[in-house]
């Protein structure tokens, strides 16, 4: 087995990279630049080269037209929503070439890299969890399995050392007994709230509530917003209309969203048309400016609880995740909500990768491919039970009289692995082919769902009868792709299938685009 085994977090706003040491322990590995995080943002240049990281969001200042950021929110469509350097991207390419970034500068200090564990958040559904698996594809890589970010967050706290210096022996790094813990993971794009019970040798995750469109980008917009109603106030335009203003409002937010993380003043300059103007900003102002960000977070926390069936006092940690959770806000309504001080004992921004990394050497071990690792690690990690539910329902949608609905087949929050069968029937005489379509989401109408493929049985017996029992089997695996298979129960007939996705990419595609990204010259 050529190459080391690396998890990755690929994150909206930063992404990192980790590794397992000779003794077990998670490792972040710094990029070229001595940084523990990446900047995901992508500047294609002229020449067939790209730059990733720090120089790209530099340039974006510039040339906000030739640098991608926020590629993250885009996965599972089928464009990045705009051009780049003159040309339309996937998401799935401009995430690959952040991938190939991380890992060329891994290699540096680690030598050949083949295996990853990518993560994703936890509410990610099918569709946006295959473009990311593409991307690593894309990307050169062999991917171990798609994880959710709350689960390797918790492996990477569950495994800290309990104390300073060597450990001889894993089972101190793990956790002593059975614990319940709240893993709070908001990040630059996307948040997540998820329940985890933790014990020596079982992460089993209870619980999963999140929002994929709601992360530290939000409240660096409400600032962006505050300040561009000012700078019209004063001078009657809009700095938003112009890219490049824009693009020096949204950097300039963000350095004050962190510098009043740590302080209770900062100001926000913005600079539109020849004119300037600075406006101060106070902690107080900012909370008031994104109290129902908040708001919703703090919703979604005690949704999570409620679905788990337990009480606050049941939970006994509450594990901080995600750069966004640097701002004090956060830290004092889960203070408030769960009567605990939150636990931000390790780097919130690393932990997701190091956790990955501990989840690459679980795979790793399951399948009998140590690599580099110890037996006594090995053996260690060949003995961790990782157990995950489904984030969103899985239905067919089916007519019920005029109205198209989503019948479930799996619940949300289902211990993964798993499947289950229904007998559906045809809708007409002499039915020649059955269109089965996969469904994901809560909702009753099948429109308001999300629409993740279908297959179909075709060429049924000639002159079948209406009624007939057609057998539906949905299967969900512990990384929460999907699989379908249905079955013509008159004819024996069967149709099975990595369903026919409404978007993503044919392996055709991925060859296509990793093609292109090998050969390009990524700084």
């Amino acid at each position: 087995m050529a190459g080391q085994l690396v998890g990755i977090d690929l994150g909206t706003t930063f992404s990192a990279i980790a590794t397992l040491d000779d003794r077990g322990q998670p490792t972040t590995l710094p990029n070229r630049d001595g940084d523990m995080l990446t900047p995901s943002a992508v500047l294609l240049d002229e020449e067939g080269g790209a730059v990733v990281g720090q120089a790209a969001l530099d340039v974006a200042l510039e040339q906000p037209d030739r640098v991608a950021t926020l590629i993250k929110r885009r996965m599972g469509h089928a464009d990045y929503g705009r051009l780049v350097a003159g040309r339309s991207f996937r998401p799935e390419t401009l995430s690959a070439i952040i991938l190939r970034k991380l890992v060329q500068d891994a290699e540096l200090r680690i030598g050949p890299i083949r295996q990853a564990v990518i993560t994703v958040p936890a509410y990610f559904d099918d569709t946006r969890r295959k473009a990311t698996q593409d991307a690593g594809h894309i990307a050169g890589l062999e991917v171990l399995d798609i994880l959710d970010e709350p689960t390797a967050a918790a492996l990477a706290y569950s495994f800290q050392p309990r104390r300073e210096g060597l450990v001889t022996n894993l089972e101190q790094a793990l956790v002593d007994g059975e614990r319940t813990v709240l893993v709070y993971d908001l990040g630059g794009g996307t948040f997540d709230v998820t329940l985890v019970r933790l014990s020596q040798h079982r992460f089993q995750t209870l619980a999963i509530e999140g929002d994929v469109l709601l992360g530290g980008k939000d409240w660096d917009d409400r600032i962006v917003d505050y300040v561009a109603r000012e700078f019209q106030t004063q001078h009657g335009e809009d700095p938003r209309r112009d890219q490049q203003s824009l693009a020096a409002l949204n950097a300039s937010a963000e350095r004050a969203k962190r510098t009043l993380s740590k302080l209770g003043q900062a100001t926000v300059t913005c600079t539109h048309g020849g004119k300037v103007l600075t406006v101060p900003l106070s902690r107080a102002k900012f909370e008031e400016l994104t109290r129902d960000l908040l708001v919703r977070t703090q919703f979604t926390t005690k949704q999570v609880i409620r679905q788990a069936g337990l009480s606050w006092p049941q939970v006994e940690r509450v594990l901080l995740v995600g750069g966004s959770t640097h701002m004090p806000m956060t830290r004092q309504m889960l203070q408030d909500l769960t009567g605990r001080q939150p636990d931000h004992s390790l780097a919130v921004s690393e932990v997701v990768a190091r956790g990955a990394a501990l989840h690459a050497g679980i795979v790793a071990t399951h399948r009998g491919e140590m690599g580099e690792l110890s037996a006594a690690v090995s053996e260690m990690l060949g003995d961790v039970v990782e157990i995950n539910v489904n984030s969103h329902s899985l239905g067919i949608e089916i007519k019920h009289q005029q109205e198209r609905i989503n019948d479930v087949l799996i619940p949300k929050n289902t211990q993964l692995p798993t499947a289950s069968s229904r007998v559906y029937r045809t809708v007409v005489e002499d039915q020649r082919r059955v269109r089965v379509k996969v469904l994901q989401g809560e909702a009753h109408q099948a429109d308001a769902c999300i629409s993740i493929g279908e297959c179909w049985i075709e060429d049924l017996p000639a002159s079948l009868p209406n009624a007939s029992p057609i057998q539906v089997r949905c299967s969900v695996a512990a990384n929460g792709l999907i699989d379908v298979m249905a079955l013509d129960m008159t004819s024996g007939k069967m149709a099975r299938t990595s369903i026919h996705r409404s978007s993503g990419l044919s392996d055709e595609e991925i060859a296509h685009e990793a093609a292109w990204v090998r050969q390009l010259r990524i700084l």
